[in-house]
Protein backbone atom coordinates (compact mmCIF):
# COMPACT_ATOMS: atom_id res chain seq x y z
CA UNK A 1 0.00 0.00 0.00
CA UNK A 2 0.97 3.62 0.19
CA UNK A 3 3.37 4.63 2.32
CA UNK A 4 1.61 7.92 3.79
CA UNK A 5 4.36 10.43 4.09
CA UNK A 6 4.30 10.40 1.07
CA UNK A 7 1.05 11.19 0.09
CA UNK A 8 1.44 14.05 2.50
CA UNK A 9 4.87 15.41 1.50
CA UNK A 10 4.11 18.36 -0.49
CA UNK A 11 6.63 17.60 -2.98
CA UNK A 12 4.83 14.43 -4.28
CA UNK A 13 1.83 16.77 -5.33
CA UNK A 14 -0.16 13.40 -4.36
CA UNK A 15 -3.39 14.92 -3.84
CA UNK A 16 -3.27 16.74 -7.12
CA UNK A 17 -1.76 13.92 -9.53
CA UNK A 18 -4.63 12.04 -7.90
CA UNK A 19 -7.40 14.29 -8.65
CA UNK A 20 -6.27 13.34 -12.31
CA UNK A 21 -7.81 10.60 -12.11
CA UNK A 22 -11.16 12.25 -10.01
CA UNK A 23 -10.32 10.59 -6.82
CA UNK A 24 -10.38 13.25 -3.57
CA UNK A 25 -7.25 12.16 -1.16
CA UNK A 26 -8.86 13.44 2.37
CA UNK A 27 -5.52 14.42 3.85
CA UNK A 28 -7.17 15.60 7.08
CA UNK A 29 -8.63 12.24 7.92
CA UNK A 30 -4.98 10.64 6.72
CA UNK A 31 -3.15 12.74 8.79
CA UNK A 32 -5.54 12.31 11.89
CA UNK A 33 -5.07 8.59 11.49
CA UNK A 34 -1.14 8.41 11.31
CA UNK A 35 -1.11 11.07 13.98
CA UNK A 36 -3.28 8.73 15.94
CA UNK A 37 -1.05 5.63 15.20
CA UNK A 38 2.15 7.51 16.34
CA UNK A 39 0.13 8.39 19.60
CA UNK A 40 -0.37 4.91 20.16
CA UNK A 41 3.28 3.81 19.50
CA UNK A 42 4.63 6.30 21.70
CA UNK A 43 2.38 5.78 24.53
CA UNK A 44 2.81 1.98 24.30
CA UNK A 45 6.66 2.38 23.96
CA UNK A 46 6.41 4.55 26.88
CA UNK A 47 4.63 2.20 28.95
CA UNK A 48 7.06 -0.86 27.86
CA UNK A 49 9.86 1.26 29.24
CA UNK A 50 8.83 1.68 32.70
CA UNK A 51 7.62 -1.61 32.54
CA UNK A 52 11.43 -3.07 31.82
CA UNK A 53 12.71 -0.16 34.62
CA UNK A 54 10.32 -2.34 37.38
CA UNK A 55 11.31 -5.53 35.80
CA UNK A 56 14.58 -4.83 36.19
CA UNK A 57 14.28 -3.62 39.59
CA UNK A 58 12.50 -6.67 40.52
CA UNK A 59 15.36 -8.95 39.32
CA UNK A 60 18.12 -7.14 41.06
CA UNK A 61 16.45 -7.89 44.61
CA UNK A 62 17.32 -10.64 47.13
CA UNK A 63 14.64 -12.64 49.24
CA UNK A 64 11.26 -10.88 48.95
CA UNK A 65 10.21 -9.15 46.50
CA UNK A 66 8.70 -5.54 47.36
CA UNK A 67 4.99 -5.49 46.73
CA UNK A 68 4.46 -2.17 45.58
CA UNK A 69 7.14 -3.17 42.45
CA UNK A 70 5.10 -6.22 42.18
CA UNK A 71 1.50 -4.70 41.76
CA UNK A 72 3.18 -1.73 39.72
CA UNK A 73 4.81 -4.29 37.49
CA UNK A 74 1.16 -6.25 37.27
CA UNK A 75 -0.39 -2.62 36.25
CA UNK A 76 1.74 -1.75 33.46
CA UNK A 77 1.45 -5.34 31.72
CA UNK A 78 -2.38 -4.42 31.94
CA UNK A 79 -1.84 -0.90 30.16
CA UNK A 80 0.89 -2.05 28.01
CA UNK A 81 -2.00 -4.96 26.63
CA UNK A 82 -4.30 -2.43 26.47
CA UNK A 83 -2.16 0.35 24.56
CA UNK A 84 -0.63 -2.64 22.32
CA UNK A 85 -4.38 -3.31 21.30
CA UNK A 86 -4.93 0.44 20.54
CA UNK A 87 -1.89 0.41 18.41
CA UNK A 88 -3.36 -2.67 16.45
CA UNK A 89 -7.03 -0.77 16.06
CA UNK A 90 -5.16 2.47 14.65
CA UNK A 91 -2.58 0.25 12.74
CA UNK A 92 -6.11 -1.22 10.80
CA UNK A 93 -7.80 2.18 10.51
CA UNK A 94 -4.49 3.74 8.58
CA UNK A 95 -4.44 0.39 6.42
CA UNK A 96 -7.75 0.16 5.73
CA UNK A 97 -7.37 3.90 4.49
CA UNK A 98 -4.75 3.21 2.38
CA UNK A 99 -5.42 0.44 0.49
CA UNK A 100 -8.58 2.20 -0.46
CA UNK A 101 -5.92 4.67 -2.07
CA UNK A 102 -5.54 3.76 -5.70
CA UNK A 103 -2.25 4.36 -7.97
CA UNK A 104 -0.81 7.65 -7.99
CA UNK A 105 -0.75 8.46 -12.35
CA UNK A 106 2.86 9.27 -13.77
CA UNK A 107 3.15 12.59 -15.06
CA UNK A 108 3.08 11.28 -18.61
CA UNK A 109 -0.53 9.60 -18.49
CA UNK A 110 -2.86 11.97 -20.74
CA UNK A 111 -5.17 14.11 -18.58
CA UNK A 112 -8.96 14.28 -19.15
CA UNK A 113 -12.11 12.43 -18.93
CA UNK A 114 -14.21 10.18 -20.45
CA UNK A 115 -15.81 12.83 -22.71
CA UNK A 116 -12.60 13.69 -24.31
CA UNK A 117 -11.58 12.01 -27.17
CA UNK A 118 -9.28 8.70 -26.96
CA UNK A 119 -5.35 9.40 -27.13
CA UNK A 120 -4.54 7.28 -30.20
CA UNK A 121 -0.83 6.34 -30.25
CA UNK A 122 -0.71 4.30 -33.88
CA UNK A 123 -3.10 2.03 -35.81
CA UNK A 124 -1.73 -1.27 -37.15
CA UNK A 125 -3.18 -2.86 -40.61
CA UNK A 126 -5.35 -2.24 -43.01
CA UNK A 127 -9.28 -2.12 -41.89
CA UNK A 128 -10.84 -4.93 -43.60
CA UNK A 129 -13.61 -3.98 -46.15
CA UNK A 130 -16.56 -6.08 -47.64
CA UNK A 131 -18.91 -6.24 -50.55
CA UNK A 132 -21.30 -7.63 -48.48
CA UNK A 133 -23.36 -6.73 -45.11
CA UNK A 134 -20.70 -8.03 -42.23
CA UNK A 135 -21.73 -10.23 -40.21
CA UNK A 136 -21.58 -10.41 -35.99
CA UNK A 137 -20.04 -12.79 -34.29
CA UNK A 138 -22.82 -14.38 -33.14
CA UNK A 139 -24.47 -14.87 -36.04
CA UNK A 140 -21.48 -16.53 -37.88
CA UNK A 141 -20.77 -19.03 -35.16
CA UNK A 142 -24.10 -20.27 -34.25
CA UNK A 143 -24.94 -20.48 -38.09
CA UNK A 144 -22.14 -22.29 -38.33
CA UNK A 145 -22.61 -24.86 -35.32
CA UNK A 146 -19.20 -23.52 -33.55
CA UNK A 147 -20.96 -21.19 -30.73
CA UNK A 148 -23.78 -22.78 -28.46
CA UNK A 149 -25.25 -19.67 -26.28
CA UNK A 150 -28.44 -20.93 -25.54
CA UNK A 151 -27.31 -24.44 -23.90
CA UNK A 152 -24.36 -22.64 -22.05
CA UNK A 153 -27.47 -20.34 -20.58
CA UNK A 154 -28.78 -24.03 -19.28
CA UNK A 155 -25.71 -25.00 -17.74
CA UNK A 156 -24.70 -21.41 -15.83
CA UNK A 157 -27.18 -18.62 -16.32
CA UNK A 158 -26.51 -16.07 -18.67
CA UNK A 159 -22.91 -14.57 -19.85
CA UNK A 160 -21.50 -18.03 -20.34
CA UNK A 161 -20.38 -19.53 -23.41
CA UNK A 162 -20.32 -22.89 -24.88
CA UNK A 163 -17.53 -23.41 -28.29
CA UNK A 164 -18.21 -26.32 -29.96
CA UNK A 165 -16.30 -28.63 -33.16
CA UNK A 166 -14.15 -26.46 -35.06
CA UNK A 167 -14.88 -23.32 -32.49
CA UNK A 168 -13.81 -25.31 -29.65
CA UNK A 169 -10.40 -25.77 -32.07
CA UNK A 170 -10.34 -22.39 -32.63
CA UNK A 171 -9.39 -21.81 -29.36
CA UNK A 172 -7.08 -24.60 -28.10
CA UNK A 173 -5.28 -23.92 -31.26
CA UNK A 174 -5.33 -19.46 -30.25
CA UNK A 175 -4.33 -20.82 -26.70
CA UNK A 176 -1.24 -22.66 -27.92
CA UNK A 177 -0.13 -20.28 -30.65
CA UNK A 178 -0.14 -17.09 -27.84
CA UNK A 179 1.49 -19.34 -25.50
CA UNK A 180 4.57 -20.61 -27.87
CA UNK A 181 5.07 -17.24 -28.70
CA UNK A 182 5.72 -15.85 -25.59
CA UNK A 183 7.75 -18.81 -24.39
CA UNK A 184 9.58 -19.59 -27.29
CA UNK A 185 10.30 -16.22 -29.14
CA UNK A 186 9.10 -13.61 -25.52
CA UNK A 187 11.31 -15.57 -23.10
CA UNK A 188 8.24 -16.13 -20.71
CA UNK A 189 8.15 -18.55 -18.43
CA UNK A 190 4.98 -20.65 -18.64
CA UNK A 191 3.16 -21.28 -14.96
CA UNK A 192 0.47 -23.49 -14.28
CA UNK A 193 -1.36 -21.48 -11.05
CA UNK A 194 -4.64 -21.79 -8.94
CA UNK A 195 -7.93 -20.36 -10.04
CA UNK A 196 -8.61 -19.71 -6.29
CA UNK A 197 -6.75 -18.32 -4.19
CA UNK A 198 -7.25 -16.27 -0.54
CA UNK A 199 -8.02 -12.99 -0.37
CA UNK A 200 -4.41 -11.69 0.82
CA UNK A 201 -3.90 -12.58 -2.67
CA UNK A 202 -6.11 -10.63 -3.93
CA UNK A 203 -5.30 -7.58 -1.72
CA UNK A 204 -1.53 -7.92 -2.89
CA UNK A 205 -2.89 -6.86 -6.49
CA UNK A 206 -5.53 -4.88 -5.88
CA UNK A 207 -9.03 -6.16 -5.89
CA UNK A 208 -9.55 -6.05 -2.86
CA UNK A 209 -10.84 -4.38 -0.62
CA UNK A 210 -12.58 -2.04 -3.46
CA UNK A 211 -13.80 -4.69 -5.53
CA UNK A 212 -15.49 -7.14 -3.30
CA UNK A 213 -18.50 -6.99 -4.53
CA UNK A 214 -17.05 -7.30 -8.15
CA UNK A 215 -15.58 -11.14 -7.54
CA UNK A 216 -16.85 -14.48 -7.23
CA UNK A 217 -16.57 -16.00 -4.35
CA UNK A 218 -16.19 -19.85 -2.48
CA UNK A 219 -16.68 -20.76 1.45
CA UNK A 220 -15.87 -24.20 2.55
CA UNK A 221 -16.80 -24.70 6.03
CA UNK A 222 -14.14 -22.28 7.31
CA UNK A 223 -12.45 -21.37 4.22
CA UNK A 224 -12.89 -18.65 1.93
CA UNK A 225 -11.30 -18.30 -1.26
CA UNK A 226 -12.04 -15.78 -4.81
CA UNK A 227 -12.12 -17.21 -8.35
CA UNK A 228 -9.33 -15.23 -10.18
CA UNK A 229 -10.06 -11.94 -12.38
CA UNK A 230 -6.90 -12.31 -13.93
CA UNK A 231 -4.05 -14.80 -14.14
CA UNK A 232 -2.26 -11.31 -13.16
CA UNK A 233 -3.92 -12.37 -9.93
CA UNK A 234 -1.20 -15.25 -8.92
CA UNK A 235 1.55 -14.88 -11.17
CA UNK A 236 2.29 -11.43 -9.32
CA UNK A 237 1.75 -12.59 -5.33
CA UNK A 238 4.15 -15.77 -6.61
CA UNK A 239 6.77 -13.57 -5.18
CA UNK A 240 4.27 -12.05 -2.62
CA UNK A 241 6.89 -11.36 0.75
CA UNK A 242 9.98 -12.60 -0.42
CA UNK A 243 13.24 -10.57 -1.38
CA UNK A 244 14.70 -10.80 -5.17
CA UNK A 245 18.00 -9.93 -6.25
CA UNK A 246 18.28 -7.75 -8.41
CA UNK A 247 20.32 -9.61 -11.29
CA UNK A 248 17.24 -11.92 -11.36
CA UNK A 249 15.43 -9.13 -12.72
CA UNK A 250 13.01 -8.87 -15.08
CA UNK A 251 11.29 -11.70 -14.02
CA UNK A 252 8.77 -12.70 -16.70
CA UNK A 253 5.92 -14.77 -16.62
CA UNK A 254 2.89 -15.69 -18.47
CA UNK A 255 -0.44 -18.29 -18.08
CA UNK A 256 -3.33 -19.51 -19.99
CA UNK A 257 -6.09 -19.20 -17.01
CA UNK A 258 -10.09 -19.42 -16.96
CA UNK A 259 -11.00 -15.94 -15.52
CA UNK A 260 -14.17 -15.08 -13.71
CA UNK A 261 -15.88 -11.57 -13.64
CA UNK A 262 -18.95 -10.06 -12.52
CA UNK A 263 -18.50 -7.50 -15.23
CA UNK A 264 -21.22 -4.93 -13.43
CA UNK A 265 -22.37 -2.01 -15.35
CA UNK A 266 -22.08 -3.73 -18.80
CA UNK A 267 -25.05 -4.10 -20.75
CA UNK A 268 -26.43 -3.92 -24.47
CA UNK A 269 -24.14 -5.23 -27.17
CA UNK A 270 -21.21 -5.62 -24.56
CA UNK A 271 -23.05 -8.56 -23.58
CA UNK A 272 -24.60 -9.73 -27.03
CA UNK A 273 -22.34 -13.11 -27.80
CA UNK A 274 -18.44 -13.59 -26.04
CA UNK A 275 -17.60 -10.15 -25.71
CA UNK A 276 -17.82 -10.09 -22.05
CA UNK A 277 -18.72 -13.08 -19.88
CA UNK A 278 -18.30 -13.87 -16.56
CA UNK A 279 -16.27 -16.64 -17.30
CA UNK A 280 -13.44 -16.43 -19.91
CA UNK A 281 -9.90 -17.63 -20.80
CA UNK A 282 -7.03 -15.28 -21.13
CA UNK A 283 -3.06 -15.59 -21.87
CA UNK A 284 -1.31 -12.85 -19.60
CA UNK A 285 1.94 -11.29 -19.10
CA UNK A 286 3.34 -10.33 -16.27
CA UNK A 287 6.91 -8.30 -15.37
CA UNK A 288 9.02 -7.74 -12.47
CA UNK A 289 11.68 -5.56 -12.63
CA UNK A 290 13.62 -2.19 -10.58
CA UNK A 291 11.42 0.60 -10.81
CA UNK A 292 13.59 2.49 -12.59
CA UNK A 293 13.04 0.02 -15.58
CA UNK A 294 9.68 0.22 -15.35
CA UNK A 295 8.64 2.67 -18.48
CA UNK A 296 10.75 0.42 -20.90
CA UNK A 297 9.33 -2.45 -19.31
CA UNK A 298 6.11 -1.07 -20.24
CA UNK A 299 7.22 -0.79 -23.85
CA UNK A 300 8.37 -4.08 -24.78
CA UNK A 301 5.39 -6.10 -22.98
CA UNK A 302 3.26 -3.45 -25.18
CA UNK A 303 5.28 -4.76 -28.04
CA UNK A 304 4.68 -8.47 -27.41
CA UNK A 305 0.80 -7.78 -26.78
CA UNK A 306 0.72 -6.04 -30.27
CA UNK A 307 2.79 -8.85 -31.88
CA UNK A 308 -0.14 -11.31 -31.54
CA UNK A 309 -2.32 -8.86 -33.10
CA UNK A 310 -0.16 -9.02 -35.77
CA UNK A 311 1.12 -12.17 -36.31
CA UNK A 312 -3.07 -12.74 -36.50
CA UNK A 313 -2.99 -9.91 -39.29
CA UNK A 314 -6.23 -8.64 -37.04
CA UNK A 315 -6.54 -4.50 -37.80
CA UNK A 316 -6.22 -2.61 -34.40
CA UNK A 317 -5.30 0.77 -33.06
CA UNK A 318 -3.15 1.73 -29.45
CA UNK A 319 -4.87 4.15 -27.36
CA UNK A 320 -2.81 5.99 -24.23
CA UNK A 321 -5.51 5.85 -21.63
CA UNK A 322 -6.38 9.11 -19.52
CA UNK A 323 -5.48 9.18 -15.62
CA UNK A 324 -9.25 8.84 -15.10
CA UNK A 325 -9.73 6.01 -16.80
CA UNK A 326 -6.87 4.21 -15.38
CA UNK A 327 -7.68 0.93 -13.81
CA UNK A 328 -7.12 1.09 -9.43
CA UNK A 329 -3.85 0.02 -9.88
CA UNK A 330 -2.05 0.90 -12.80
CA UNK A 331 -0.29 4.41 -13.19
CA UNK A 332 0.11 4.35 -16.71
CA UNK A 333 -1.92 1.83 -19.13
CA UNK A 334 -2.02 1.52 -23.29
CA UNK A 335 -5.29 -0.32 -24.47
CA UNK A 336 -5.07 -2.31 -27.57
CA UNK A 337 -8.28 -1.98 -29.68
CA UNK A 338 -9.31 -4.23 -32.43
CA UNK A 339 -11.67 -3.41 -35.34
CA UNK A 340 -14.97 -5.36 -35.05
CA UNK A 341 -16.78 -4.86 -38.51
CA UNK A 342 -20.15 -5.61 -37.22
CA UNK A 343 -19.88 -2.90 -35.07
CA UNK A 344 -17.77 -0.54 -37.14
CA UNK A 345 -15.80 0.94 -34.37
CA UNK A 346 -13.00 -0.50 -32.47
CA UNK A 347 -13.13 -2.36 -28.93
CA UNK A 348 -10.45 -3.29 -26.37
CA UNK A 349 -8.87 -6.56 -26.91
CA UNK A 350 -6.03 -6.21 -24.52
CA UNK A 351 -4.97 -3.77 -21.59
CA UNK A 352 -0.88 -3.50 -20.62
CA UNK A 353 -0.38 -1.38 -17.65
CA UNK A 354 2.81 -0.32 -15.47
CA UNK A 355 2.22 -0.39 -11.81
CA UNK A 356 5.27 1.18 -10.48
CA UNK A 357 5.92 -0.26 -6.84
CA UNK A 358 2.49 0.08 -6.21
CA UNK A 359 1.46 -3.83 -6.01
CA UNK A 360 4.85 -4.44 -5.18
CA UNK A 361 4.36 -3.06 -1.62
CA UNK A 362 0.71 -4.37 -1.13
CA UNK A 363 2.19 -7.88 -1.95
CA UNK A 364 5.59 -7.00 0.05
CA UNK A 365 7.88 -8.06 -2.54
CA UNK A 366 11.11 -6.48 -2.53
CA UNK A 367 14.78 -6.17 -4.38
CA UNK A 368 17.76 -6.20 -2.57
CA UNK A 369 20.22 -3.90 -5.01
CA UNK A 370 23.73 -4.19 -3.09
CA UNK A 371 23.40 -3.25 0.59
CA UNK A 372 19.44 -1.45 0.09
CA UNK A 373 16.22 -3.13 -0.68
CA UNK A 374 13.90 -1.17 -2.95
CA UNK A 375 10.42 -2.60 -3.98
CA UNK A 376 9.33 -4.26 -7.20
CA UNK A 377 7.84 -2.43 -10.25
CA UNK A 378 5.20 -4.74 -11.45
CA UNK A 379 3.37 -4.72 -15.06
CA UNK A 380 1.08 -6.88 -16.82
CA UNK A 381 -1.04 -7.08 -20.25
CA UNK A 382 -2.84 -9.37 -21.88
CA UNK A 383 -1.79 -11.58 -24.65
CA UNK A 384 -4.45 -11.93 -25.86
CA UNK A 385 -7.86 -13.28 -24.41
CA UNK A 386 -9.08 -16.11 -25.97
CA UNK A 387 -12.79 -15.62 -26.55
CA UNK A 388 -12.61 -11.97 -28.09
CA UNK A 389 -10.03 -12.66 -30.07
CA UNK A 390 -11.98 -15.61 -31.81
CA UNK A 391 -14.55 -12.73 -31.91
CA UNK A 392 -12.21 -10.49 -33.94
CA UNK A 393 -10.68 -13.40 -35.90
CA UNK A 394 -14.13 -14.41 -36.85
CA UNK A 395 -15.49 -11.01 -38.13
CA UNK A 396 -12.34 -9.73 -39.83
CA UNK A 397 -12.07 -12.67 -41.99
CA UNK A 398 -15.61 -13.71 -42.89
CA UNK A 399 -16.67 -14.64 -46.50
CA UNK A 400 -20.02 -13.62 -47.91
CA UNK A 401 -21.02 -17.40 -48.01
CA UNK A 402 -20.53 -17.44 -44.15
CA UNK A 403 -16.89 -19.29 -44.62
CA UNK A 404 -14.26 -18.21 -42.26
CA UNK A 405 -10.20 -17.81 -43.35
CA UNK A 406 -8.09 -19.10 -40.14
CA UNK A 407 -4.76 -16.59 -40.70
CA UNK A 408 -1.37 -18.44 -41.61
CA UNK A 409 0.09 -18.06 -38.23
CA UNK A 410 -2.63 -20.42 -36.85
CA UNK A 411 -2.87 -23.33 -39.18
CA UNK A 412 -0.19 -25.17 -38.16
CA UNK A 413 -2.29 -25.56 -34.69
CA UNK A 414 -5.42 -25.95 -35.96
CA UNK A 415 -4.90 -28.46 -38.94
CA UNK A 416 -7.01 -26.41 -41.41
CA UNK A 417 -7.18 -22.89 -43.28
CA UNK A 418 -10.89 -22.75 -43.76
CA UNK A 419 -14.17 -23.16 -41.67
CA UNK A 420 -17.14 -23.53 -43.72
CA UNK A 421 -20.61 -22.52 -43.26
CA UNK A 422 -21.89 -26.17 -42.02
CA UNK A 423 -18.66 -25.68 -39.71
CA UNK A 424 -16.70 -27.95 -41.35
CA UNK A 425 -13.33 -27.69 -41.67
CA UNK A 426 -10.86 -27.98 -44.71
Amino acid sequence: MHDPQDLLRPDTQAEQRLSRRRYVLDTETLKKLVQRRAKAIAHKDSLRGRLNSVTRKLAEQRGARDQLDLDTAKELKRRVQLADEEQRAADGELSAFLLAVPNIPVSETPRGGPDDPPVEVRRWGRRPTFDFEPRDHVDLATSAGLLDLPRASKLSGSRFAVFRGAGARLERALTSFLLDLHTEEHRYIEHSVPHLVTSETMTGTGQLPKFADDLFATKVADRHLYLIPTAEVPLVNLYGKETLAADDLPLRLTAHTACFRSEAGSYGRDTRGVIRLHQFAKVELVRLCLLQDAEEQLQLLLSHAEECLQRLGLHYRVIDLRASDLGFSARRTYDLEVWLPSQQCFREISSVSDCGDFQGRRAGIRVKRGDTKEYAATLNGSGLPIGRTVVALLEQNQRADGSIAIPPALTPYTGFHTINPDGTTH
